[in-house]
Order: C-alpha cells, then sequence, then structure tokens
C-alpha cells in the first residue's frame, strides 16, 4: 500500500515537472518569470501542495528554477530552442497566445472565424488593389526584381509624413521607416532596446502576439491592468518603480482586444510617468482608419521623443500585401535601418510597397473608410444586441472598429467554450491569450464582421450552455 502511494505521488510530482518544463518549451514561461504560487499550481495540477513543492525542489536542484525566499520561485538560465510544430494547426494544443494565429491562419475555408483580427477578404477595396496590380505590370524592371532600398519607398514615407503633419507630427520621411509588417517593426525595437531578461510592460489585456514576440524575445511581460479610459495610472506608475521596464507597449486608440480609447488626462499621466523613468513607449496605431474622428495620440503629445510610432495597411488595406512602418528619433531610425539591412537585407518589397501607395493614392480610398465605419457601426450594435440574447455583454461600446470585449454570464469559463465551439468549426478568441495575469477567463473577443453567417450565433449558443459551472 505505502509503495503504490508513494509511487502514485513520484508520478504525479514527475507531471508537475513536465507541464513546468512544457510551459518553458512553449514560451509561457521565460528566464526571470516567477512561477506559480505552490498553492495555486497545486489547484490547477489537482494535486497536493507537497507534490509541486517536490517538484519544484527538484527543478531548482537541476537548475532549471531558482528560488527566492520571500518570493518565490523563478525561472533560471536558458531556454530550449522554439521547437517547429506541425503544419496543421493541433486543435488540443494549449490555449495559449499562439492558439487563436494558428487556429484561425490555417482554418480551411468552411471554418468561421468570429475569433480572427481582420475583415473579411470582401471588405477590403480589391478593385483599387486590381487597378493598381494592373499598373504595376507596367513599372520599372527594378521594381519587379531588385530589394528594397533600406527605409523603403521614398514616395510611400512622404504620403506618411504628410499624414503625420495632418496629426501635429513633425516627422519628415527621414523619420520613417517602412518594415515587412507591423509586427516585424515591434521586432527590430525589441532586437534594438531589449536584451534577455529586461522588462516590458503591456496592457492587461492586450493583444496576444504583444506577448507571443516578447516570449521570443526572452523578456519579462509585465501585465498593467487596463481600464476603460487606458491602462490604471497608478498602477502603471507602480509598475515603473518596481520592474524598471525599457518599453512599454500599447494601442491608444480601438484598444485590441477591449476596443476602448485612451483619455487625454491618462495619456498625459503615462508620458509624463514613462518620462520619469526613461521608458519608451510603442504606440501601435494600427486602427487608426476606424475612428469616427480622431483621439488623443500619444506621439502627437510626445512629438516621437521617448514614443515610437507603428502601424500597418493590413486592417484597411490588405494583408496579403505586407507593409509596415515606424517613426521614431532621427538617431534612432539610423540605428533600425542597419538592423533591418542585418535581418531583412533592405526594407520591404517594393512590389508591395507601390501597391500600397496607388491604392492609398486612389480617389476612391477615402470613401472606402468612410463605408468601413458605417458598416462597422451597424454591425456592432447588432452584434451586441444578438450576443445579449445568449448572455454575453460587451464591456464597453467602442466608438470604432470591429472588436467587441464580451463577459460570459455565470462564472463559464471561455476556454472552455472556445474548445467546443473549436469542435463545431468556429474559431473563437478566449479571453486568457490576450491576459498575462490569466485574469480574463470569463471574457471572449468577438470580430463583427466575421460575425454574418448564422451559424456562429447557434454554435456559440450550445458552447455556452455546455461550458455551464
Amino acid at each position: 500500500m505505502t509503495n503504490r502511494m508513494g509511487n502514485r505521488m513520484g508520478t504525479r510530482t514527475v507531471e508537475v515537472m513536465d507541464a513546468i518544463r512544457q510551459r518553458m518549451a512553449d514560451r509561457r514561461l521565460s528566464p526571470g518569470d516567477r512561477l506559480p504560487s505552490i498553492r495555486r499550481f497545486a489547484t490547477a495540477m489537482g494535486v497536493s501542495p507537497s507534490t509541486v513543492v517536490e517538484a519544484y525542489d527538484r527543478l531548482a536542484a537541476d537548475g532549471v528554477i531558482r528560488s527566492r525566499p520571500g518570493s518565490g520561485f523563478y525561472v533560471s538560465g536558458t531556454l530550449p530552442p522554439l521547437a517547429l510544430a506541425e503544419a496543421e494547426p493541433r486543435r488540443d494544443r494549449a490555449i495559449d497566445p499562439f492558439w487563436v494565429s494558428r487556429q484561425s491562419l490555417d482554418a480551411d475555408a468552411d471554418i468561421l472565424k468570429p475569433g480572427c483580427g481582420w475583415l473579411p477578404a470582401d471588405w477590403m477595396p480589391n478593385a483599387a488593389l486590381r487597378r493598381a496590380l494592373r499598373r504595376l505590370a507596367h513599372a520599372d524592371d527594378s521594381v519587379l526584381a531588385d530589394y528594397g532600398s533600406t527605409r523603403g519607398s521614398p514616395a510611400l514615407r512622404r504620403l506618411l509624413a504628410r499624414q503625420f503633419a495632418e496629426e501635429g507630427i513633425a516627422a519628415g520621411a527621414e523619420q520613417i521607416l517602412l518594415t515587412g509588417s507591423g509586427t516585424q517593426a515591434i521586432d527590430l525595437i525589441c532586437r534594438f532596446l531589449l536584451r534577455p531578461g529586461d522588462a516590458v510592460l503591456v496592457d492587461d489585456p492586450c493583444y496576444f502576439n504583444f506577448q507571443a514576440l516578447l516570449r521570443a524575445h526572452q523578456v519579462r511581460i509585465v501585465g498593467v491592468p487596463y481600464t476603460q479610459n487606458g491602462p490604471d495610472t497608478a498602477l502603471f506608475a507602480a509598475a515603473l518603480a518596481e520592474h524598471r521596464p525599457r518599453l512599454y507597449i500599447t494601442n491608444s486608440a480601438l484598444h485590441n482586444p477591449t476596443g476602448a480609447t485612451m483619455s487625454p488626462q491618462t495619456a498625459h499621466r503615462l508620458l509624463k510617468a514613462a518620462a520619469a523613468h526613461d521608458v519608451t513607449i510603442v504606440e501601435d496605431d494600427i486602427f487608426a482608419g476606424f475612428e469616427p474622428d480622431p483621439s488623443p495620440r500619444l506621439a502627437v503629445l510626445d512629438g516621437l521623443s521617448q514614443v515610437i510610432r507603428i502601424g500597418s495597411f493590413s486592417k484597411t488595406l490588405s494583408a496579403s500585401v505586407r507593409c509596415g512602418y515606424l517613426a521614431a528619433r532621427p538617431e534612432w531610425v539610423e540605428a533600425l535601418v542597419d538592423l533591418q539591412v542585418a535581418t531583412n537585407f533592405g526594407g520591404p518589397s517594393p512590389v508591395a510597397a507601390e501597391l500600397v501607395l496607388a491604392t492609398l493614392g486612389d480617389g476612391g480610398h477615402r470613401k472606402h473608410l468612410d463605408g468601413l465605419r458605417l458598416r462597422l457601426a451597424r454591425l456592432r450594435r447588432d452584434t451586441a444586441d444578438r450576443l445579449a440574447a445568449i448572455g454575453l455583454h460587451p464591456w464597453l461600446m467602442p466608438r470604432g472598429g470591429f472588436y467587441l470585449w464580451c463577459s460570459l454570464p455565470d462564472g463559464r469559463d471561455a476556454a472552455a467554450v472556445a474548445r467546443t465551439a473549436l469542435d463545431e468549426q468556429v474559431v473563437l478568441a478566449p479571453g486568457n491569450v490576450f491576459s498575462v495575469g490569466q485574469s480574463a477567463a470569463g471574457f471572449l473577443r468577438f470580430n463583427v464582421a466575421q460575425m454574418g453567417d448564422p451559424r456562429v450565433f447557434e454554435v456559440l449558443k450550445r458552447a455556452v450552455a455546455a461550458a455551464e459551472p
């Protein structure tokens, strides 16, 4: 009897150790990250606290983690190499910051994707893109065959500089760097400013790929609770003092996933606190085109001193034509140009840049944006009403964009709802993939533009009912 009990306890200890090692391999835990408390992890694993103590002690003996008296256990050393996964999305994989991306990007045409982060293909300015493609067929051979220049198309950078000037940002074309995407812009900034073990602040909740990218850079991710007016400024200031971060990454307008917009008071307080602690702010402005009228921008208030503006054209023009940009201090742009040469051998494809330039310059582009805003405004209201009938309610009603951040009824778990829906060919976005602190288990993010098929609501109703606690 005693031997059997001992063997069972030993097996459970190994299971706990394997779970920690898997979190490290998946980049859910990085060097310097604090492990869950013994009591919390014991509850999550369904084991006794003594089993977790034994597992943590063994991992510490192996040098995988280390103890800080009075503080807990922390990841030490280096992580194993990122493993290449299967070509097909694994439905049984952990619901982490990669889960929604992989299920959405690799989905078959018949799978519904109300959890994805882009508009349907037939919503995009495809006629303008086709006109641009026809003109591009007659472009110079260099556009079709050569590498991109180190900063990207001068004409497109001048167009962006004019748009910035309309906002109140005095930045010439030399302060703008075109990149392969908005994500690549953040990656370049991380390569430039961060080292493994540095702290980076993000909103909690935040865009899940911010977390995925930061984990690849092996930094400590610190979440700041997000309110309907922006990050909690008191907790933001406390995080600056405690963690001494190098960066803060945010959406100041039409925040992903909540749809909130930062208030002027919050923006000023953030900038003042960041300047006092010498923290650089990365302002991802990818949803700017969906605002009915401009809201306060950190880059405008700061003048690109402590703020780096990034963006791309994937949400309003085409996710297939990959081109992003960043605007920063002149001396930083010079260093980032070298990094882009080292990692991409030049700026984005001249073909992509010419397509973006031609489509933005098309006479119908502003009309296209106006149409998107009107269409989305109606859909947000209609979708909120239909979700309310199932018991889901928006945290707030956004002033623009296509996201609704909705709470589930009666303590239901969003991950369980998402797994059930996936069995019926519907990809959802459960709240905790957006939350560093895993505090959004009762939320789902919906893309109202991807909910035109009635099956979405039928499957959602069944999945919510099945998740009743």
